[in-house]
């Protein structure tokens, strides 16, 4: 968004100075230097607070997406600490890593919950609380949408599995799956892509979900994929079909379009948000 466009935006809402400087945490004064002219070119990371405080959905490069990343996911930082464990000693659990197949993915014990990729597995720890609430009332607005828009897509929950590459090398599990192409669904897997996918945040997914699930996806035909972060309540949202280097951000106080359906499909996060907040639950 260019400092014109923020002007109109701010114009738009009526906001003063004073209460961007409130919402964006950016300086009061430099607030007013920005919307007054006298800063031409201002610092990225106040344009990006300022964006987010219009509350207006933005996109970037995907090249520069991961940066950005670190500062909208205001909790990446304990995230990628906290997955370093798991990613770190993942070649000790598995020695043979990036030579395994779906007959060593089959032979593992029920109860592990791993995803293969490449050949490599990647355990996957149990979910939250915060996942479970929030992946539960997703599937409910994504079903009753594509119910009332007789759409003919079905709407799959975790553990599920998808042989997203038709290979003997990657079988995944998103959290939330959309599958318009009903000859993709066997009875044991989805065999290909699905056309949007959904992928919660949790500190042992985080790595594999915002990089390496993402160069997946996208190179194996998913048409829409959407990222949750349950810290700091916000979406990001791919939509692989028109644009492979963009993103859109949305916070938990917007409702989402489902791109796949040209729009005609929204999901309000504010209700999965008052979800949130009802349960209250102690950390």
């Amino acid at each position: 968004m260019t400092i014109e466009e923020m002007r109109e935006r701010k114009k738009e809402l009526g906001y003063s100075n004073r209460k961007i400087a409130e919402l964006s945490g950016v300086p009061l004064g430099t607030v007013m230097k920005i919307f007054g002219g006298a800063t031409k070119v201002p610092r990225h990371d106040t344009v990006t607070a300022l964006e987010k405080a219009l509350k207006k959905p933005f996109s970037y490069d995907l090249e520069r997406s991961r940066a950005e990343a670190v500062y909208i996911h205001e909790s990446a930082a304990s995230y990628t600490a906290a997955v370093r464990p798991a990613g770190a000693h993942s070649s000790l659990r598995y020695p043979k890593q990036g030579s395994y197949t779906l007959r060593d993915y089959y032979d593992l014990p029920d109860d592990r919950r791993t995803e293969l990729i490449d050949g490599a597995f990647y355990d996957m720890a149990a979910p939250t609380a915060e996942h479970q609430i929030i992946l539960g009332e997703l599937y409910l607005l994504f079903h009753a949408c594509a119910a009332a828009h007789t759409s003919g897509c079905r709407v799959m929950l975790s553990p599920f599995d998808v042989q997203l590459d038709r290979d003997e090398r990657t079988m995944v599990q998103p959290d939330l799956l959309i599958i318009c192409d009903g000859e993709k669904l066997t009875s044991r897997n989805l065999y290909g892509a699905p056309d949007l996918a959904v992928e919660i945040l949790s500190p042992s997914s985080y790595f594999n979900d915002t990089e390496r699930k993402l160069k997946k996806y996208q190179a194996a035909g998913v048409r829409e994929y959407w990222i949750i972060n349950p810290d700091t309540l916000s979406v990001f949202v791919y939509f692989f079909e028109r644009d492979e280097t963009r993103f859109y951000y949305y916070t938990f106080e917007e409702t989402v379009p489902v791109l796949i359906s040209g729009g005609s499909c929204m999901i309000d996060f504010a209700l999965i948000k008052a979800e949130l907040e009802k349960a209250d639950l102690k950390h």
